[in-house]
């Protein structure tokens, strides 16, 4: 069935909307819902969408010659001819990717440079992070002495991902790719927290999904972003306790206040409350790139 703005829908997610542009190519168009606690809200976040995908867009230049991505543009110029016209009546400039098709792992590549969330919650109960033994003494939200691939098994829509060892991923993916994915993860992980350290920021941790096209290994989807990363103030970090996030912290503290059970219907959010969450997303974007977020395509006309 074809959608809206003339090309097949493939899937729907909570944020994400896919495509099939033909030519063995995608749409990704990034909106501007909002989840918490797996509950996407009534409410949208405006901008939001915009903002992850120019920071997408800034970390694929950023990071080109450690690995090939599979963007292709992020401009409605770029379209077929039939979603082009109605791209623009639908309000997705700014906040779409249209790239090629990959044939996906099926394991996120995370990458921990910190100890925290649930790394965090599993090393206070057992020691442990992603079942490996690491050194007592560890405080939340302490650097680790290096980097660590911390792998998640991709779980089925509306299932958490599954965190295993190096071993799991070996068996899902064989040794030859678990050792590159690590590898080119950590690479990643390593030069993009050096140029937000350049900024004041530190990258905690990150998650990266890759796929192949023509048995060549490519970067996609969302890439340290908000969404997919942990970014604290540098000039606030204090290890010990949990660290205030470039995210939709805002969102989830108003949530955390309330009396509600974390299932289906969400409350609605006040206005200062998406108001404060978009101002989160923008001040990540501009932080991160020092660049004003209203020159992106589509905010300053949105």
């Amino acid at each position: 069935m074809r959608s809206s703005i003339g090309l097949p829908l493939n899937f729907s997610g909570k944020v994400r909307d896919i495509y099939d542009a033909g030519d063995d190519r995608l749409l990704l168009v990034t909106s501007d819902r909002i989840s918490a606690f797996d509950v996407v809200m009534a409410e949208v976040i405006p901008d939001k969408g915009r903002a992850l995908t120019a920071m997408t867009a800034y970390w694929f230049d950023h990071l080109d010659g450690i690995v090939d991505s599979h963007l292709i543009s992020t401009s409605i110029d770029d379209l077929p001819d039939e979603a082009r016209d109605a791209a623009s009546d639908a309000d997705l400039e700014g906040r779409i990717m249209l790239c090629r098709k990959a044939e996906m792992f099926p394991i996120e590549c995370v990458v921990r440079g910190y100890i925290t969330g649930s790394a965090w919650k599993e090393y206070a109960g057992r020691g442990t992070m992603h079942g490996t033994s690491m050194p007592a003494g560890l405080v939340e939200s302490q650097q680790l002495d290096e980097p660590v691939f911390t792998p998640a098994a991709k779980a089925e829509v509306g299932e958490h991902d599954e965190n295993i060892d190096f071993d799991r991923a070996v068996s899902i993916v064989g040794a030859d790719w678990a050792e590159r994915l690590r590898d080119v993860s950590l690479e990643l992980y390593r030069r993009g927290a050096a140029l937000a350290s350049e900024r004041g920021l530190i990258v905690a941790d990150t998650k990266f999904e890759f796929g192949l096209i023509d048995g060549e290994l490519v970067l996609c989807d969302e890439v340290l972003t908000p969404d997919s990363s942990r970014f604290w103030a540098a000039a606030a970090y204090e290890p010990g306790h949990s660290q205030e996030s470039f995210d939709k912290q805002p969102l989830r503290d108003w949530l955390d206040g309330l009396d509600w059970d974390k299932t289906p219907p969400p409350p609605t959010l006040p206005d200062e409350v998406v108001a404060a969450t978009r101002d989160r997303y923008v001040e990540a974007y501009e932080l991160v790139t020092g660049r004003q977020f209203v020159d992106w395509p589509g905010v300053a006309t949105a």
